[in-house]
């Protein structure tokens, strides 16, 4: 059932309707899976760290997100909330996101779909997106950086303010963390509210136990310019397959000869005819996820989005470690003669 759109007055039709009428012409969409990987508020990909400013001796993973320390609190001064809708319209929302963006003073939008970001206008009076800063051939580590500044401009003038992104607003999305650290650091209370991710529903529209045979994800852009070890044992998650190869961060597709860079690299772990699973989730309670199979020699092929994930199923069979059994073995064994381990 839709979350509370009989109570907004405006049934699905009538916003897709409203929607198509009041359409300005086409601008560029930032590749949304998830950042449907894409999600959240998108992520400039693996090349961002290669530009994490050096934080004393941290290693280079909690260079990129140890969040600043805090001066004293300007907790009467502004405030900021970075909320996720969930993937499907109305349906993922819940009650704690609803409340942030319902007592805030302005509240931005990086949405995936333009109902759902008219329905998220029937909520807040002062809903402003940040679609418009998307240009073709303009980097999106500019736009991302933008979407801070703008948040941070109206925390700092005092306001209540809470972001609002698909999915879950931390995954694939620099913007949200780097506001949160920003706000922070300048005293501000900041907090981030979770929401269902396209990797949820992922699991539970492919019905994949990522605890079965374990599971990797990868941003496929950064599989290939770095040096990464596939498990093909377990599944294996690549997001943003059809932006793979982008270096500049400026175009929003790739072609078919970046494709098959990625599959010359995964035949190295996985037979040709290995089957792939091409996944995007449903953004609309009308909508039905798309689920692809194809032969993975196939994938520069076929018609790919930015906002499809590829699944790779396991291409082998779990090996035993004899060698840790046996140790595990006779930790039992001494546990048994009652000597504790």
């Amino acid at each position: 059932m839709v979350d509370n759109i009989p109570a907004l007055g405006l049934s699905l039709g009538q916003m897709a309707k409203a929607c198509f009428r009041r359409a300005e012409p086409a601008k560029p969409q930032a590749p949304r899976h998830e950042r449907q990987v894409g999600e959240g508020a998108g992520s400039p990909i693996g090349h961002m760290s290669l530009g994490a400013p050096a934080r004393g001796k941290l290693p280079y993973y909690l260079r990129m997100t140890m969040p600043t320390t805090p001066m004293p609190s300007r907790a009467s001064q502004g405030s900021l909330a970075c909320v996720g809708l969930g993937m499907t319209l109305g349906s993922h929302l819940t009650p704690l996101a609803r409340s942030h963006i319902m007592q805030a003073d302005v509240v931005f939008a990086g949405l995936s779909d333009g109902i759902v970001e008219m329905w998220l206008q029937r909520m807040h009076p002062d809903v402003r997106s940040l679609q418009s800063y998307y240009r073709e051939g303009k980097s999106r580590f500019t736009t991302y950086q933008q979407w801070v500044e703008l948040m941070m401009t109206e925390v700092r003038a005092g306001k209540r303010v809470c972001g609002v992104f698909y999915g879950h607003p931390g995954i694939f999305a620099w913007s949200p963390h780097k506001v949160i650290e920003i706000a922070r650091a300048e005293g501000y209370a900041a907090h981030m509210e979770p929401g269902i991710s396209a990797e949820d529903c992922l699991y539970a529209d492919l019905g994949i136990d990522p605890g079965r045979f374990g599971c990797q994800h990868f941003e496929a852009s950064q599989l290939l310019l770095f040096e990464r070890r596939i498990d093909p044992t377990g599944y294996l998650v690549l997001w943003q397959v059809g932006l793979v190869g982008d270096r500049s961060l400026a175009r929003f597709q790739t072609g078919p000869a970046y494709r098959q860079v990625l599959v010359d690299l995964l035949s190295k772990d996985y037979p040709l005819d290995h089957e792939v699973i091409v996944y995007r989730a449903a953004t609309l309670p009308i909508q039905k996820p798309r689920i692809r199979r194809v032969a993975l020699r196939d994938l520069p092929s076929i018609e790919l989005t930015a906002e499809e994930t590829v699944v790779l199923p396991p291409a082998q069979r779990l090996k035993p470690n004899l060698a840790m059994q046996a140790r595990l073995a006779a930790l039992d064994e001494q546990e048994n003669a009652g000597v504790p381990a």
